[in-house]
């Protein structure tokens, strides 16, 4: 059975012109050190912006290529325990801990996060990497370096124990460090 909707009043990913707004329930505000996030597939460019910021941000489909639908985000954000992202009312209005986010842009998502009592600042030093949400960890002197990191003689590097990705903070560091001053 599906339900039929009335489309005329929503955007073009489906949230309505009903939509009630930045809500945080069952949560007030956190930081990386006691928040970790689940992010449903509307908010996959939100997690790597989480991520630079050292939140541990699961994102739904990290792990598949398709929705996993809400039942199993609530279970998973109950069992983890985490805090469900979306822009999704029903979801957020069944989800026991959650924030119900109205943009569609990453940076004015962070801004939401922020006006409900989450510190979105960079941390000094990587924590998450950006891609997969697995630790980093300082790339030692006898470690190998990838041909596209810069040399670590010169700049700080990072790897993430998980993916094996080599981070360091160059340009896209401090662009997204800029973006997030201005919040």
């Amino acid at each position: 059975m599906t339900e039929d909707r009335d489309t005329t009043d929503t955007d073009s990913d489906g949230v309505g012109t009903d939509h009630p707004g930045t809500v945080a329930s069952g949560i007030d505000g956190g930081t990386p050190a006691e928040t970790a996030f689940l992010l449903d597939v509307m908010l996959g460019k939100l997690a790597t912006y989480l991520r630079m910021c050292g939140y541990d941000t699961a994102y739904a489909l990290d792990e598949q290529d398709s929705d996993p639908g809400d039942a199993h985000l609530i279970d998973r954000a109950a069992a983890e325990p985490r805090v469900i992202l979306t822009r999704d009312v029903s979801l957020a209005e069944r989800a026991p801990k959650s924030v119900l986010l109205t943009e569609k842009d990453p940076l004015s998502q962070l801004r939401e996060l922020e006006s409900v009592g989450f510190d979105v600042s960079l941390t000094d030093e990587p924590t998450r990497c950006g891609v997969c949400n697995g630790r980093v960890e300082n790339v030692g002197g006898d470690d190998p370096i990838p041909e596209y990191a810069p040399d670590d003689s010169e700049t700080r590097l990072w790897r993430c124990r998980d993916c094996g990705q080599v981070f360091w903070r160059g340009s896209h560091w401090r662009d997204v460090e800029s973006r997030l001053n201005e919040l």
